[in-house]
């Protein structure tokens, strides 16, 4: 039996039938969008390591009760468990996430860079850096639209619904945040090559 070629809903059921291949292989589907996206909120990798875990303990947990929905996408459902999982923790520290590389991670080294040419990669770096900053001092609400939109990609219907509000205030933030970026690079005389 070939799990790779399965789509999320058989695995599901294969797992739930005791299957534990089916799992692993759900798992490595999805684990880099889900970790990655935790980390981007969280912006500690032991805590985002824990917080991972933590969701896929709840993933399974849900399933075996059977109370998993079909409704849905996998990932999507995946996805808004951890983002809650991670507002639980922002919640408990009174932290707010911050967007920042770190000696170990950042989110341009997940895009693919197909430049040929040195100087055009190292502009498109120092760009790179320029708007992460930029993208660090929107508000929190505008700060995760783009974090949202623009690493998981995710729909601003998923959007809204992940965050609890309306699509039309998912999209007033994204564009407010837009508005604010354009500001920032306005006053701050910011180039983005």
């Amino acid at each position: 039996m070939q799990v790779t070629n399965m789509n999320d809903q058989e695995l599901i059921a294969l797992y739930l039938g005791g299957e534990e291949r089916a799992f692993e292989e759900l798992l490595n589907r999805h684990q880099q969008k889900i970790y990655t996206s935790i980390y981007l909120f969280v912006k500690e990798q032991s805590l985002a390591e824990d917080i991972f875990q933590e969701v896929f303990i709840k993933i399974i947990d849900t399933l075996r009760k059977g109370k998993y929905n079909h409704e849905g996408k996998f990932l999507q459902w995946a996805m808004r468990i951890a983002y809650n999982m991670c507002v639980d923790h922002f919640r408990r520290s009174k932290r707010r996430p911050k967007i920042s590389p770190t000696d170990t991670f950042d989110i341009f080294d997940v895009l693919q860079v197909t430049d040929d040419n040195a100087e055009q990669f190292m502009i498109r770096s120092q760009t790179h850096d320029k708007i992460r900053s930029l993208v660090d001092l929107l508000p929190p609400e505008q700060r995760e639209v783009v974090i949202l939109r623009h690493y998981a990609d995710m729909s601003f219907k998923e959007i809204a619904k992940l965050t609890r509000v309306s699509i039309n205030t998912a999209l007033g933030r994204m564009r407010y945040a837009l508005i604010n970026i354009r500001k920032m690079v306005e006053e701050k005389e910011v180039v983005l090559h």
